[in-house]
Formats: C-alpha cells, structure tokens, sequence
C-alpha cells in the first residue's frame, strides 16, 4: 500500500442470495459506500446488485462489470483466458480511478469474495496499491447444508471442495478419497460429474441444491435431476458420514458413501496382485498392468502413485505416506486373506526397488495368501531410452538411500563398481535429508574412473517437465541432484554420438 490515496477498497460478500444472511458489517459497508462495484453475466442482470439493493444509497456511483464470456467460447486472440485477463485488468483500471479520486469502493460479491469469486481477480491487480479489506460472506455451500439440515461432516471427517469443471477421471479420484464433500460450478459440466459420483461410488446419496436461501430454493437427490434444468447457482452436497440421519428421518436419502458391494467369488484368501504403474505417463502402463487394475476392488500404495490408477465404480483405494511400505504391504495382504481383490501398486517396476519386495516380507506371516507380481517399465529403462542405449552392456543398479542399510555398506557396493567398470544406475540419489551422497559417488568414482566419463542426469522422464543431461564424471553438479532424478554413471567404454546420444558397446577390448 502507498498511503498516498485516501480511497480504500472493499471486497465486500452477500452470502449465498437472501439478504438476511449479509453480515452487518456488510450492510453498514454498502450503505456508506462512495462507489459500489458488481459483476453481471452476458445478457444478465447482477445477483449481487439485487442482492443488495435495498441497500445501496441513491447517491453511491455505481460500476457494472460485466463479463464479455461466461461459457469459454471467444473470437479473443488469447482465448477464453485472455479474453477474460483484459477484461480484469479493464475492470481493475476503472476502480483504481475511483480510488485514486479518494472514493471508498465496495465490490459486492455473492457468498464470500474469495471464495470462487471474480473479486479475487480484482484483489490481485489493486490490493499492492490501495488500502483493501474483504468482508467474509456466508458460502453457498453452508447455505446448501443448511437447507438439508443434516450434518455435512463429523469429528475427524475430511470435506474436499471440488469445482466440476475438473476432468472427470481427476474428480472421481478426488470424491472417492475424502470423507465428505462439494462440487461447485455445475451448469453444463453437470452429466460429467455425474459421472463421476457414479465411479467414485458416491452418486446413490448425493444431493442437488439450486439457490439456496433464495425463494425457489429446492433440493434432491442428484440422481432425480434433469441435466437440463441445472442452473448456474446450483451445487452437490455428499455427506460424509454414511450412518448420518437427518432430524426428519430422511436416512435412505440423506447418507454418505453408498455401501460397498458384496464381493464376487468364493471365501477364503485370493491372490494379491503387485503391479508396476511405470515412470509415469498412462502410455508406459502395460496392458497386463491395466488389465489387473481393472480386476480388484482395492488399490494399496503410496499416496502419488494410487493417484494414479483411475477412480471406477466399486473400487476403494487405501493411500498412505512414503515410509510405511511394510504396513501398506499388510493392510492389503490383510484385506486379500478376506478374500478381497487386491493390487499393491509401485511406481516403475514393482522389484525395482518397489513394493514387491516389501509385500513378500511381510507375506512371510500370510503363507496362505499367494502373490502375483505384474511388471512395470522401470525408471532406469526410461531414462536409458531417451539417451540412447548407456545400459547396452553389464551395468549395475544401486540405490543411495541409506534408510534401510548403511552408509558404508553402499560405499562398499559403489566402490566394487567403480573398479569393475560397470555402469552404474543411482536411484534415490539425493532428498532433503540427504544432500552429500551424490557428491561422495562423485569423488569415489574419480578415484577409479576418468573426468571425462560420460554421465546422464534424467529428471521425470516421461513427464510434462522432463530434462535430460549429458555430462561428465567431473563436471557433474552434484548439488543440483535430487529425488526426481535417475543417474547413469556410463563405463570407460561408454560413447556420447555427434548428435548427443549415450551408449555403451555391447563388446569389451582386451582379456
């Protein structure tokens, strides 16, 4: 703020459409406001404004923002995104002169100003120069859970709010894995996100409610809407708790999470599937992995890699934290004993210094469970292929991660390496807790190996933000090496092409 104007400006919410339901502080705001700002859509007149109405004073100047696209079609040269940065930043100009006048500006805003509302975008381009304060308004979406009159989530449930306009498979994975949740921005997304209630299990108790606290308010089931009718002030309630009961006895309407279907097949143990997703992008997952997903109503695994597999209907996915490897392993060698279908799923390959190594140690207290292992494209095959060929001949794989053996036990294995001139891929190279290890491979290997050794450094090879480095043994940077990386460390042998490919002969000169 400059403090070199007197105009202040206010973001100012009405909650959800009731007047009732604006906030004093709100009112007394509005009422004493020398410039009152609101959104309109095309062709629309403004909620906020009618919301506010009888508050607004005959003498405030009034500023009518309205959106020049509302469904994201525009002949704007930038697109639906550039079409609607030029008109905030239009917007953000007209009241900067307001407050550069010394007028006090109040921008109303439906439910409250910063959440999912245009006034943020405002706040963006004019709170580093004026003097700004937002007023929070009721959302819609205590409005909603209001109107059903039942409890949304309890004690330690999780509520996730989602928008609609979010894919389908992403917001299917995201309902199954909380508790509790919301999904804004309805409107002609609204067929998708049934869809996605329905693959995430959770559409049977779902609730549709359209302008709450307005006079035509009314809710339903999500499963009796028409797609047709579903206007934009209209959101979906899934309550968390799925043994809630509403205080008028609605309990076959108002529930959380549908009950899991009875399990197909006999009793007694089924096999437990580990199943290797690959580096990373949804092509380097092998058709026998697909398919095995595609089987079991369960998925164990570290949080980032079950984000991976798509939500369906009937499936239930156990995420945990990056440490636990052997307890996951039991949990799902637990649910297979059941009877349950069960996939243990590992980045890479899953015996690549994956899961299943940890499932069969643990396994060794379920010998009546038998386990399937499904493999995967590990991350040193897809780092080799996009440098060329640097494992063509022996190599070796070693992890630097001393969690789970020491140091100098990996000391040990990197130096016999060193001397037998191997190739070398490093996983686990580097992590917050570990930041000298790769410079020690260095200046061991430098001890046995040429400067000039060929080095690659790949970083989420497969991924949208993917690098590959070509360099050398001594001009390695070591300390720009992290988690995401994935070394080779080439051989003597190992040749760099004019064109910048790494490989290694298949051959060795000499007795």
């Amino acid at each position: 703020m400059t403090g070199e104007v007197s105009g202040r400006l206010y973001g100012v919410g009405l909650g959800p459409g009731d007047p009732e339901l604006i906030t004093r502080k709100a009112a007394r705001l509005i009422e004493s406001a020398d410039v009152i700002a609101f959104h309109a859509g095309v062709g629309k007149a403004s909620n906020a404004r009618a919301i506010a109405a009888e508050l607004i004073p005959a003498t405030a100047l009034e500023e009518e923002l309205r959106y020049p696209v509302t469904t994201g079609t525009t002949a704007h040269p930038g697109g639906y995104a550039g079409a609607m940065a030029e008109f905030y930043e239009s917007c953000a100009a007209r009241l900067a002169a307001h407050l550069e006048a010394g007028r006090t500006v109040v921008v109303l805003a439906e439910g409250d100003p910063l959440f999912y509302g245009s006034f943020m975008y405002l706040h963006d381009r004019l709170a580093h120069r004026f003097e700004t304060e937002v007023v929070p308004g009721v959302p819609a979406f205590a409005a909603a859970t209001a109107v059903l009159a039942s409890p949304l989530v309890r004690q330690t449930d999780v509520l996730t709010v989602l928008p609609g306009t979010l894919p389908v498979p992403e917001l299917a994975r995201r309902l199954a894995d909380t508790d509790g949740a919301i999904v804004m921005k309805l409107g002609r997304r609204f067929p998708g996100v049934v869809e996605a209630l329905r693959q995430a299990g959770r559409l049977e108790h779902a609730l549709y409610v359209e302008r709450a606290s307005m006079p035509a308010e009314r809710w339903m089931r999500v499963v009796d809407v028409d797609p047709a009718t579903v206007p934009y002030f209209s959101l979906i309630v899934v309550p968390g708790d799925s043994l809630a009961e509403d205080p008028h006895g609605r309990r076959d309407v108002v529930a959380g999470r549908a009950p899991r279907p009875e399990r197909a097949g006999g009793a007694g143990p089924h096999p437990l599937t580990v199943v290797g997703l690959g580096p990373g992008p949804d092509r380097w997952l092998t058709p026998e992995a697909a398919e095995a997903l595609g089987r079991v109503d369960h998925v164990v695994g570290y949080a980032p890699y079950v984000n991976r597999v798509p939500q369906r209907e009937g499936l239930t996915r156990h995420a945990s934290g990056n440490t636990v490897e052997v307890d996951r392993a039991r949990l799902a060698l637990d649910l297979a004993r059941r009877g349950e279908r069960v996939a243990v799923v590992s980045g890479g390959d899953a015996g690549v210094f994956g899961m299943a190594s940890a499932v069969f140690e643990a396994a060794v207290d379920y010998p009546d469970v038998p386990v399937e292992v499904v493999p995967g494209v590990s991350a040193v095959q897809a780092v080799a292929a996009k440098a060329g060929a640097p494992v063509g001949a022996d190599f070796a794989v070693v992890s630097l991660s001393d969690r789970l053996k020491p140091w100098p036990v990996v000391q040990k294995r990197l130096r016999a390496i060193a001397e037998a001139d191997l190739v070398l891929a490093v996983y686990n190279p580097a992590s917050r807790s570990r930041t000298t290890q790769v410079a020690d491979l260095q200046k061991l290997f430098l001890e046995h190996r040429s400067p000039d050794t060929v080095v690659v450094v790949g970083r989420d090879v497969g991924r949208a933000e993917e690098s590959l480095t070509v360099t050398t043994l001594a001009q390695l940077e070591a300390d720009t090496i992290d988690m995401k990386c994935l070394l080779i460390v080439g051989a003597s042998s190992t040749r760099v092409t004019a064109a910048g490919q790494v490989w290694t002969p298949r051959f060795v000169e000499g007795g």
